[in-house]
């Protein structure tokens, strides 16, 4: 049931970045971070002050950092690279392709202050683009963590996993609730929630949270769901998607960013050709952001409880 998951605290993803990137630092001598005059946005300060040798401040200079971070691959370094999301993927999308994917180097893209979360920073910094724009990227891993926790154990894992990674997460302090030492969290492996028969519910990053509150108001209306937290965009578990929908015979997905090119897109075509079912998505509709506290953009832009609600009695509704 959706109202056994306990909150935790709140606390901001960025900051299990922060802790993850230090932790794995003192295991693996190779992990070395990259920043483009964003330290204290990433929360890398504890990495700086115990290993200030494997730090590269590259300054206001995403391009550049993405071509550093690719040449110290050649040299069996891991190299993490930090930035908002924006500056992450839309400013050095050529770097990125040409650089990293192409030649399939070992470099981590680690991006904070991703979607409308980010709040009063406005438009030109709330990236809404940048799951699809990576996950088209071939040979790109996708990760999209939904906590705290999860951000740390992401950060860990994808000190291990060969070749480039989008790792995406947010701003704001936001409920915690996955587990602690992360064991919940395996790179391209849904995290179900909940099992239920009524209605499948896909989400990622901070709309998993916005699922849970949802789900436990239609549980409260007897309505039967289970809910999938579909933290690696890709490679997709597509096992998971199959297996739900084909007990539930629709879905819901929830993403903090545009419905053209997110999760919602994967999967339709994963619905599309294995099992045909109605689909709801939640997330920005073919639009940009403005400026605003988390709460007000989520609830203008349709990304909230009460949506999320909707859209799975309306996906209910069309079987």
């Amino acid at each position: 049931m959706l109202s056994d998951i306990i909150v935790q605290n709140e606390k901001e993803t960025r900051g299990g970045f922060g802790e993850g990137i230090s932790e794995i630092a003192d295991a693996n001598p190779n992990v070395v971070v990259l920043t483009a005059d964003l330290a204290g946005s990433l929360k890398i300060a504890p990495f700086i002050k115990k290993y200030p040798h494997r730090f590269v401040q590259c300054g206001i200079a995403e391009a550049n950092m993405i071509g550093i971070a690719a040449g110290l691959t050649i040299g069996g370094k891991i190299p993490y690279t930090t930035t908002f999301a924006n500056f992450s993927t839309g400013r050095v999308y050529d770097q990125i392709r040409q650089s990293v994917a192409y030649s399939g180097k070992n470099v981590k893209i680690c991006a904070s202050h991703a979607g409308l979360t980010l709040g009063e920073d406005g438009a030109t910094h709330q990236i809404l683009e940048d799951i699809g724009l990576m996950k088209m990227l071939p040979g790109m891993t996708v990760i999209v963590p939904c906590d705290f926790n999860q951000t740390k154990a992401a950060t860990k894992a994808i000190a291990g996993y060969e070749g480039p990674v989008y790792l995406r997460f947010g701003r704001p302090k936001w409920p915690n609730f996955t587990t602690e030492d992360g064991s919940d969290f395996v790179i391209g492996k849904a995290q179900h929630l909940s099992a239920g028969t009524d209605v499948s519910i896909f989400a990622c990053g901070h709309l998993v949270w916005k699922a849970i509150e949802a789900g436990r108001v239609l549980e409260a209306k007897g309505l039967s769901v289970e809910l999938i937290n579909i933290h690696t965009i890709k490679p997709l578990d597509e096992e998971a998607i199959i297996n739900s929908i084909r007990k539930t015979k629709c879905a819901v997905t929830c993403e903090e960013h545009n419905v053209l090119g997110g999760l919602g897109e994967s999967v339709a075509r994963v619905a599309a050709k294995h099992f045909p079912v109605p689909i709801e998505m939640v997330g920005t509709q073919d639009t940009f952001g403005e400026s605003g506290t988390p709460t007000q953009l989520l609830a203008k832009y349709g990304l909230d409880t009460p949506n999320i609600i909707a859209a799975a009695e309306k996906a209910i509704s069309r079987k």
